[in-house]
């Protein structure tokens, strides 16, 4: 007994369309929200570097005794 396999491009009246997987739509998702991340991360940099020298300036965690 033979099995036969499905071919990937669905052929409907002569025109072949692209067939998107799922795969293909995570990946795609994945690159998205990663890009948007990597945009506020980019634009909110200056705001935490000045905040970690202002922690860095009171003493971090050594200054509990200092600053209540």
């Amino acid at each position: 007994m033979k099995r036969c396999r499905k071919s990937r491009t669905a052929r409907t009246s002569g025109t072949a369309r692209s067939v998107t997987t799922g795969r293909q739509v995570l990946v795609a998702q994945a690159c998205l929200v990663g890009g948007l991340a990597l945009a506020l991360l980019v634009k909110e940099l200056p705001g935490l570097m000045r905040e970690v020298r202002i922690y860095r300036m009171t003493g971090g965690l050594r200054a509990n005794r200092r600053y209540p």
